[in-house]
């Protein structure tokens, strides 16, 4: 162990009502913002943690999945876990629905499809969630764009613990409907972006031909305790979206 480490408290309060798994997480997020590991260290082994928290490895394994599925940290078999690079963390102050970001923008945009089903999650939603795989959950699926024809395709996973029916009117926009019904806060946003080539359905939907590029955007939403809330993937047209991030210091 680093001595770094000891700057930085590694501490489990057993007592607490917060499960073992979110305080590991919220240590491990604490701790792959430390300069070391920002500049690629690899983080201690999982078995040398789990004996200084006095905690089984499981639990470990459990709060680094997370970190993992939400693109913050690369593992490498064999090899050993770092702080992943490019990742965007946005806080609250600083990111907005899709509505709200139209809306600054001053641009109106339509809707042309807003669907809800219920699937069942799949083992990454699931992983990121902290539910079994298999669970229903709701789906909503929004096609978006401006009067001459989309240009992002959405779909959204909620947890459970939520509440959402399915039957809310989700031409709202969605932060508004889960904060003022149902009193839950979304604070905390993790998104990767990759661009990838248009399958045949997104080319269908987003009516393009296949192999043009699309972005890709995926985001994890949590509450301000860290407790996942959505997640949410959209595919935009390449060329009708900008992503542009201001990096304060």
């Amino acid at each position: 162990m680093s001595e770094h480490l000891h700057t930085m408290e590694l501490i489990i309060d057993h007592n607490s009502p917060l499960p073992l798994h979110y305080q590991v997480e919220n240590l491990m997020r604490k701790m792959i913002e430390l300069p070391e590991y920002n500049n690629g260290s690899f983080l201690p082994k999982e078995v040398d943690l789990a004996k200084q928290l006095g905690i089984s490895r499981n639990t470990i394994r459990q709060a680094t999945n997370k970190l993992e599925y939400e693109g913050l940290l690369i593992r490498k078999k064999g090899v050993g876990t770092k702080v992943a690079r490019n990742i965007v963390t946005t806080k609250l102050d600083n990111w907005h629905s899709f509505t709200q970001e139209m809306s600054e923008k001053g641009l109106v945009f339509v809707n042309f499809m807003i669907e809800t089903k219920w699937v069942k999650a799949e083992p990454k939603i699931a992983s990121f969630m902290q539910i079994p795989e298999g669970t229903l959950i709701l789906c909503l699926i929004r096609l978006r764009g401006f009067a001459d024809g989309p240009f992002v395709y959405f779909e959204s996973y909620f947890h459970p613990r939520i509440g959402l029916s399915g039957k809310e009117d989700f031409s709202r926009p969605l932060y508004d409907i889960i904060e003022q019904d149902y009193h839950i806060v979304p604070s905390l946003s993790s998104e990767r972006i990759r661009a990838k080539s248009a399958s045949v359905i997104t080319a269908k939907r987003l009516r393009i031909g296949r192999g043009e590029p699309v972005l890709v955007r995926e985001r994890f939403v949590s509450d301000p305790g860290n407790r996942p809330i959505e997640y949410n993937i959209g595919f935009y047209i390449a060329e009708k979206f900008t992503y542009s991030i201001d990096i304060k210091r």
